[in-house]
C-alpha cells in the first residue's frame, strides 16, 4: 500500500497514501499498453497511437486545451497530428504517463519540435540543454540557426557565444563553408570574434568565397570591407593578400588593400578610416582568471604575493609569488602573458618588471622601464603595452613608455599635457604620438579604478580631496559624453578595476580607515554591484589582470 500518514487533529484523521499518483500513472500506463479504455488516437502519417484524454489532457498543455475548451478535436476519435515526428510523438506521450524521456543524438530535434508544439517547456528545456552541452565547432553553427528557428533564446545566446569562441575551428567547418553570405557578412563584422590576428579572419574569408567560387566572387568586396585589412601585418598585406588572384582581378578589393597600405604608411589619415577597422577584436565572453598581484598585507608592508580568482568558481588561489615585493604595481596582460610593472617595495620606487607564464607558473625579468614608477596607469594596445605617469619617490610623472614585447625593449613616448587637475580628461592616439583633450569626468577623482568594457570607459571610486568615493560613472567614445553609473557597495581609493566574462570586478582599495579585501562585481544587464569572495592574501594596494582561458 505504500507508506502511509496519520495525523490526529482532535476528532478528526487524514489520511494519505503519498505514492498514490505516481502508483496511479503507472497503472494507466499500462491499461493502455494493453489497449483497453483508451478514448483517443493521434495519428501522424501512417502511425497511430492510442491514449487516454484524461491522461494527456492532465499532463500536456496542448491537450488541456483542446480537451476542456470544446474544439472540434475533443469529440473526434481519431485526431491528426501534422508536421510531427512519429517516434517524438510517442515518445511525448510516453512521457505524459511516466515523466521519462531519453533524449539522444539522433531524437533531440524531433522531440524539440514536437515539444514546441505541444507545449512541453520542461521537455524542451532538457532538449536545449542537451545540445548546449554537446556544442562542437563542427555543429554549432547549425545548432545556432535551429535556436533560432524554435525561438529558443539561450540556447541561441549559447551557441552564437560558442561560435565567437571556437571562429577558428568553426571557420574551417562544412557548417561555416555552407553558409550563406549574409551569415558570413555578420560573422566577419562581429567585434566578439576570438583570433589571434586579424589575418585568420582574411583566410576564412578566402576559404569561404573559392569553397564555390563562381557563386561567390561576387561577395569578396563586401566581406573585405568588414574584414578588418588595417589590423594585418604590412608583410601579410604585401605578401598575401596584395597577391590574391582573387584580390587582384578585383577593383574594389584592391582600394581596400590600399587603404589598409595607407593606413600603415601615412599614419596622419588614420583618424579618417571608420572606427571599426581599427578596433581590435575582443572575445568578453572567453572565461578569464584574474590575478591579484602585490600589493599590502595587514601591517601595510608590500607583497610579493600572487592570488588568482576564478570568476565562474568565485573562489581565490595562491600561485606563483614574484621575485619583488611590489605595491601599487601596473598589471598588463598581453599574448596571454601577465606583465608586473614597477611599483614600491617599501623602501623605494621601481623601474623592474616581470613576467608571469600561467602554463609554467613561473615569472620571468624582462627589459626594465627608463623611469622608476608607482601608481602609473597601465594599458595595453595593439600588443604593446603603455605606462602613463606614476610616482619616482620625488615627484608625480607625466611622461609615457611604450613597451615592445616582441623587442623587450621600452621607449619614450609623449608627455601628458593636463595631467594636474582632478577632473580633465585626455587621450592619447598612438598613430600621431599625441595626447588631445576630452570630456572631462562628471566628478573630479584621483586614485579611482579604471577599465574599459567593450567600447565604454568606466571609472570608480577613489578620492575627491576631501572624502573617499563608492561612485562610478563611464563614458561613451560615440557621443563623448559621461554619465553616472550606480556606486559600488564600498568607498575605495587605490581600487584595481578589471573586466572579465562581460562584467567589471572592483579589487581592493582603501575606505579611508582601512585597506581592503573585499571584491565587487558590476553587472551590465541589472546594473548593480555585487560581492564576491575576498582576497585571502592581500589587504588591498594590488595590481590586477585577467588572463583570457583559451576554449577548449
Amino acid at each position: 500500500m505504500g507508506d502511509m500518514i496519520f495525523e490526529e487533529l482532535e476528532d478528526l484523521m487524514h489520511f494519505s497514501v503519498h505514492d498514490l499518483p505516481t502508483r496511479g500513472y503507472s497503472v494507466m500506463e499500462e491499461i493502455r499498453r494493453q489497449g483497453k479504455l483508451c478514448d483517443v488516437t493521434l495519428k501522424v502519417g501512417e502511425h497511430k497511437f492510442s491514449a487516454h484524454r484524461i491522461v494527456l489532457a492532465a499532463s500536456i498543455p496542448y491537450f488541456h486545451a483542446m480537451f476542456t475548451n470544446d474544439m472540434v478535436e475533443c469529440k473526434q476519435d481519431e485526431i491528426v497530428m501534422q508536421g510531427m515526428d512519429p517516434s517524438a510523438l510517442e515518445a511525448l506521450i510516453n512521457f505524459a504517463y511516466n515523466g521519462h524521456i531519453a533524449i539522444d543524438q539522433q531524437n533531440v530535434q524531433g522531440l524539440l519540435i514536437g515539444a514546441s508544439f505541444l507545449q512541453l517547456q520542461n521537455v524542451k528545456d532538457a532538449c536545449c540543454s542537451f545540445l548546449q552541452e554537446r556544442l562542437h565547432p563542427k555543429n554549432c553553427l547549425g545548432v545556432r540557426q535551429f535556436a533560432e528557428t524554435m525561438m529558443c533564446t539561450t540556447l541561441y545566446d549559447a551557441a552564437n557565444s560558442f561560435v565567437h569562441q571556437h571562429f577558428m575551428e568553426v571557420s574551417v567547418s562544412e557548417e561555416f563553408l555552407s553558409l550563406r553570405p549574409e551569415e558570413v557578412l555578420e560573422l566577419v563584422g562581429c567585434d566578439e570574434l576570438n583570433v589571434k590576428a586579424e589575418e585568420q579572419v582574411f583566410e576564412s574569408v578566402l576559404a569561404w568565397v573559392r569553397h564555390q567560387r563562381e557563386d561567390r566572387q561576387s561577395c569578396l568586396p563586401e566581406l573585405l570591407s568588414k574584414t578588418r585589412l588595417p589590423l594585418c601585418r604590412p608583410q601579410f598585406l604585401a605578401d598575401r593578400v596584395q597577391q590574391d588572384e582573387l584580390v587582384r582581378c578585383c577593383h574594389k578589393c584592391r582600394d581596400l588593400v590600399d587603404e589598409a597600405k595607407d593606413y600603415h604608411l601615412m599614419p596622419e589619415r588614420r583618424p579618417r578610416l571608420p572606427a571599426y577597422k581599427t578596433r581590435q577584436r575582443c572575445c568578453t565572453s572567453i572565461t578569464g582568471l584574474i590575478y591579484a598581484v602585490g600589493g599590502l598585507n595587514g601591517a601595510g608592508d608590500s607583497l610579493n604575493v600572487v592570488e588568482v580568482f576564478d570568476p565562474v568558481g568565485n573562489c581565490w588561489e595562491r600561485c606563483q609569488p614574484m621575485s619583488t615585493a611590489r605595491s601599487r604595481v601596473g598589471v598588463a596582460v598581453v599574448n596571454g602573458l601577465l606583465y608586473a610593472i614597477g611599483g614600491y617595495d617599501g623602501q623605494s620606487r621601481l623601474s623592474t618588471v616581470e613576467v608571469y607564464n600561467p602554463e609554467t607558473d613561473a615569472w620571468n625579468r624582462v627589459a626594465s622601464m627608463n623611469s622608476q614608477r608607482s601608481a602609473m596607469g597601465t594599458v595595453v594596445v595593439d600588443g604593446h603595452i603603455y605606462v602613463c605617469g606614476g610616482y619616482d619617490g620625488k615627484s608625480s610623472l607625466c611622461s609615457v613608455e611604450c613597451y615592445s614585447p616582441e623587442t623587450d625593449r621600452w621607449v619614450m613616448s609623449s608627455v601628458w599635457r593636463f595631467y594636474n587637475t582632478g577632473i580633465n580628461v585626455e587621450y592619447y592616439n598612438q598613430h600621431t604620438a599625441l595626447w588631445h583633450p576630452s570630456t572631462p569626468m562628471m566628478n573630479k577623482r584621483c586614485r579611482h579604478g579604471a577599465s574599459s568594457l567593450g567600447s565604454q570607459l568606466y571609472v570608480v571610486g577613489g578620492y575627491d580631496g576631501s572624502a573617499f568615493l563608492s561612485g562610478a560613472e563611464i563614458y561613451s567614445s560615440m557621443t563623448d559624453q559621461w554619465s553616472q553609473l550606480v556606486a559600488m557597495n564600498t568607498r575605495r581609493s587605490r581600487v584595481s578595476l578589471v573586466a572579465a566574462r562581460g562584467r567589471l570586478y572592483a579589487v581592493g582599495g582603501y575606505d579611508g580607515q582601512s585597506n581592503l579585501n573585499s571584491v565587487e562585481v558590476y553587472d551590465p544587464e541589472i546594473s548593480r554591484w555585487t560581492f564576491m569572495a575576498p582576497m585571502s592574501c592581500h589587504e588591498g594596494g594590488v595590481g590586477v589582470g585577467c588572463v583570457p582561458l583559451q576554449p577548449a
